[in-house]
């Protein structure tokens, strides 16, 4: 049931009654709709084709649309698939009732079909939105097939209004409410768009098995060329992935970009990380066996894992691929560059050697190298063409689908370029307002010297840039058109791609970040699937992650290029990440909540309620696990607490005597009250330190910093999540 108390609506109506927009009206409030189109036929009718495209022009750009056809069973099947987030506006019920009576479906069972609607719509969990015409008001048509159709379309319209929650007539575009009228409010009317000549775009760029090194120097073309995928020269070929849950997983709700069928526009509706797991698994750090506080802002790094992965123990990823993107731009944004370096280091990657190479080859990962065409300066123009940014979009989301096939589960994102410090500032500045010359990165030199006049000559760049796009529109495809660039654009495509296909993102760059904030102007869910594994040095990258809610992992200060830092770092987090799942609760811990598992030594021990042959009293059953005083039983003594005389006080974890703060903890099972004092101890348990949530709203992060939170650890880490 949604907000509103209505899950289901059936809306009926004549012929140009304003049904089909009272209908939208009632569902232009969700983020996105599934419009579930009915009507086969018509190619040949312009009057016909002018209706259909006259509702296509109402829609929002945010509506994504499914045709049933000829084939009535296919709407049964997407009520039945839909789930509690999705919304569907079904129009109209009547070529779905022209579809049942087609005399060439055989064989068939009108009554069977309406009935199957009628329990799906019933036992949908979605907002469902039903539009049918209705035509028992006018005279009994004269022909058999006109009186077959008014019949059926009668039986369907009166059980699909048993079966909705609502139901409404519109007449002359009046709603009148025959069922459910007092709880169901119509949100604002979309306004219509105006018409726009439509044109097509170029076909997406084939996807091919295998990856050619495209030439050094390419021309300005349409799309990027083929990426080269090289494999780590000291790492042995791994087993394939284990598919054998795959029928079990969570699948892609989008189609894959290749087909052509995924539109890449504002609204978009991707997955989004699991709420819960994330959480969890930062509460459960709080509680596995380890001698000292904790991994610290490791935590961060497995609170990440857990919600991708839809788990509170994350496996560590194993199979990660590098994608370097190399573009080139032009004008002032490359002063004081080298091209001749930078073609070099992109030579270097692409054989697997330099410093992206020796790091992903002691991390296990492959890399992903490809090259984007030259853009143009962004002081005189627009960088590129749109057509040339919706094929670079494409691309990238293409190389996100390439690496999830291939089984890998996790990304890299990392750019080599001339240029792109600048192309990243000025899109920096153009979303969010920051000031160019205190993010631009100084551009430095062979040997540690710094350019200054060179950096001049980048801030102007980018001021003449802005200042010429002032009064343009500022969507995520005008950015890249304008300002950003075909390698931009690529990256921004593989950050849509893989939150499409539920594969997590390490940042590391200007690029990265540059395309995580034109991304998240698409689909608000990308920035959930992204992690920040070192904050760097760059004033660029650690202003652009607050803006997306992304907190670094690590803050060592390393500069060692785009990419490289978090291959650095990588082996780290999936130590911390594998410890995390591995290590279990600790013992002290387990007193109210079973072992674990931990060892099979409790399984004789006598159970709360129970006696055993050699001990008949039953004045001693309920005794806690160590109580050696039977007048303590039935008596709940907290964590690791032997003494149930301070049974109802809290304690902190480890500390079995709540009033004996700056004492450690005895062991577990130890009846003595008179223990030594001895120094040490701490005056209460302490939060996480540092849990910070990111996983809020896509409006804007949901932050919380728990630390020094007096209580258990777990009231601790509910604090810091508050």
């Amino acid at each position: 049931m949604s907000e509103d108390r209505w899950n289901t609506v059936l809306v009926l109506g004549g012929i140009r009654s304003g049904k089909s927009a009272f209908a939208e009206s009632l569902v232009a409030d969700a983020p996105a709709v599934r419009y579930v189109a009915t009507a086969v036929g018509g190619e040949d009718d312009p009057e016909w084709l002018a209706r259909i495209e006259e509702h296509q022009r109402r829609r929002p750009q945010s509506w994504s649309t499914e045709e049933t056809g000829a084939d009535p069973a296919r709407l049964t099947e997407l009520l039945s698939e839909a789930g509690p987030d999705d919304t569907l506006l079904v129009d109209d019920l009547g070529g779905w009732v022209a579809a049942v009576l087609d005399p060439a479906r055989q064989p068939k069972d009108d009554e069977a079909d309406v009935a199957a609607l009628a329990a799906a719509v019933r036992s949908c969990s979605a907002r469902v939105v039903l539009v049918s015409p209705e035509v028992g008001l006018s005279l009994v048509p004269v022909t058999p097939v006109g009186r077959a159709f008014a019949d059926a379309l009668g039986t369907t319209n009166q059980a699909l209004a048993d079966a909705c929650d609502g139901v409404a007539l519109v007449v002359a575009g009046q709603p009148t409410w025959l069922k459910g009228g007092t709880s169901v409010v119509p949100a604002a009317a979309p306004r219509p768009r105006p018409a726009v000549a439509a044109t097509p775009a170029p076909p997406p760029p084939p996807a091919a098995p295998v990856f050619v090194t495209p030439p050094a120097t390419p021309g300005f073309t349409d799309a990027p060329a083929g990426a080269t995928v090289v494999a780590p020269v000291t790492v042995a070929e791994r087993a394939a992935p284990d598919r054998s849950g795959a029928l079990g997983e969570s699948t892609q709700t989008l189609p894959l970009v290749a087909s052509g069928l995924t539109r890449i526009e504002p609204g978009m509706d991707l997955p989004l990380p699991s709420s819960d797991a994330g959480p969890d698994a930062r509460e459960r750090l709080g509680q596995v066996d380890l001698p000292g506080a904790g991994l610290g802002m490791l935590g961060e790094a497995i609170e990440f894992a857990a919600a991708t992965q839809d788990t509170t123990t994350p496996r560590p990823w194993s199979s990660v691929r590098v994608v370097v993107v190399a573009g080139r731009h032009g004008g002032g944004a490359a002063a004081g560059a080298d091209p001749q370096d930078a073609e070099r280091r992109i030579a270097e990657t692409e054989r697997g050697l330099g410093l992206l190479g020796r790091l992903a080859a002691q991390a296990g990962a492959d890399i992903a190298v490809l090259r984007t065409p030259p853009t143009a300066a962004m002081e005189d123009g627009p960088v590129a063409e749109e057509h040339a940014v919706e094929a670079a979009l494409r691309q990238g989301w293409q190389l996100a689908d390439e690496a999830a096939d291939a089984g890998r589960d996790a990304l890299l994102l990392a750019g080599i370029g001339v240029g792109v410090e600048s192309a990243a500032t000025a899109v920096l500045a153009a979303t969010t307002g920051a000031e160019a010359a205190a993010t631009l990165p100084r551009v430095l030199l062979p040997g540690g010297r710094f350019d200054d006049h060179a950096w001049m000559l980048r801030c102007a760049a980018i001021r003449d840039a802005l200042h010429r796009i002032r009064h343009e529109p500022r969507g995520a495809t005008d950015i890249l058109r304008e300002i950003g660039g075909l390698d931009l654009a690529v990256a921004t495509g593989l950050l849509l791609g893989a939150a499409a296909r539920r594969v997590p993102v390490l940042l590391d760059g200007p690029l990265g970040i540059a395309a995580g904030l034109v991304a998240r102007d698409l689909a608000g869910q990308t920035r959930h699937w992204c992690l920040l594994p070192e904050a760097g040095t760059l004033a660029l990258v650690k202003q652009g992650a607050d803006v997306l809610g992304l907190t670094p992992v690590l803050q060592l200060g390393l500069d060692l290029g785009e990419g490289a830092n978090a291959l650095a770092a990588l082996p780290l987090l999936r130590t911390a990440t594998g410890l995390a799942a591995a290590l279990p609760v600790h013992p002290a811990l387990l007193a109210d909540h079973g072992d674990a598992g931990l060892s099979d030594d409790l399984d004789d021990a006598p159970v709360a309620g129970s006696t055993t042959p050699d001990d008949p009293d039953p004045s001693r059953a309920a005794a806690p696990h160590g109580a050696t005083d039977g007048s303590r039983a039935a008596q709940p003594a907290p964590h690791g607490d032997a003494d149930a005389s301070r049974a109802g006080q809290p304690a902190p974890h480890g500390d079995a005597d709540a009033s004996r703060a700056g004492q450690p903890a005895a062991p577990s099972g130890n009846a003595d009250r008179g223990r030594a004092a001895e120094p040490g101890g701490t005056p209460g348990g302490t939060g996480i330190a540092g849990a910070n949530a990111t996983f809020g709203s896509d409006a804007g992060p949901v932050t919380g910093s728990a630390g020094g939170v007096e209580g258990s650890g777990a009231e601790g880490g509910a604090a810091g999540r508050s």
